[in-house]
């Protein structure tokens, strides 16, 4: 078992290098037109995230993303105590991220890598598809990373995470703008100043994630729930 502050640290690293690596198809399609287009941008969310989850999973889980890390607790498979601190370093990780990205880049770029529903689109739609996508999303996660019934238990998942969010992003990122992670939203909009829509980014993915939490728990519970401290394959494999 790593140290809680090497946990924390990896986290936080995690959570950059998924964020830098996803902003950074953005600054390309708005700093150089026509070099990359919304596959490359979805791409770069979710290979970014296996990439991450490969070099820091088994130090911290690989969360990378606090919905992630509710949806474990709410499952049993995530020590309620050591959430808020998890939290604070994905934040810290996005805001990083995107604060990079505004320097290097300028107020065009930073300011597109806030995410908001697309026109025509309402604040309670893109709420219900951020939800729902989330609520998928975290049955992937704690099927492939947490249960040892699946066959593919631990060494896919960081591809099978990935590959949701690249899916995801692909499908339902033209009308919300693909986050299914509060921290993704939140930074950005810190960074520019503007929190329009934040808030569907925040509560759809947070209601999402702990809806799923609860029903892969029922899935999972054969007799008697089961709680963990901070077991190595949640350790290794999450995102």
């Amino acid at each position: 078992m790593e140290s809680f502050a090497r946990r924390l640290l990896a986290e936080l690293l995690g959570t950059f290098g998924f964020f830098f690596l996803g902003f950074m198809g953005i600054a390309a399609a708005i700093d150089s037109p026509g070099s990359i287009g919304s596959g490359g941008i979805a791409a770069g969310f979710g290979l970014g995230l296996a990439m991450m989850i490969f070099a820091f999973g088994h130090i911290s889980g690989g969360h990378f993303n606090p919905a992630v890390t509710l949806g474990l607790t709410c499952s049993g498979r995530f020590p309620p105590r050591e959430l808020p601190a998890y939290w604070g370093v994905q934040l810290v990780g996005g805001l990083l991220a995107a604060g990079l990205l505004r320097v290097l880049f300028g107020d065009a770029v930073g300011e597109a890598l806030a995410t908001s529903p697309a026109n025509g689109i309402s604040d309670g739609k893109a709420l219900v598809l951020e939800a729902v996508a989330t609520f998928l999303f975290l049955l992937v996660v704690s099927a492939v990373a947490t249960d040892e019934r699946a066959a593919w238990h631990g060494v896919f998942a960081p591809l099978a995470i990935g590959g949701f969010v690249f899916t995801a992003a692909t499908v339902v990122g033209p009308f919300t703008g693909g986050s299914f992670n509060p921290a993704r939203s939140i930074a950005p909009a810190v960074i520019a100043g503007s929190f329009g829509s934040l808030w569907v980014y925040i509560v759809g993915p947070s209601l999402g994630a702990a809806l799923s939490g609860f029903a892969y728990r029922y899935l999972r519970r054969s007799g008697t729930a089961v709680e963990v401290e901070q077991e190595p394959l949640v350790d290794r494999t999450n995102r």
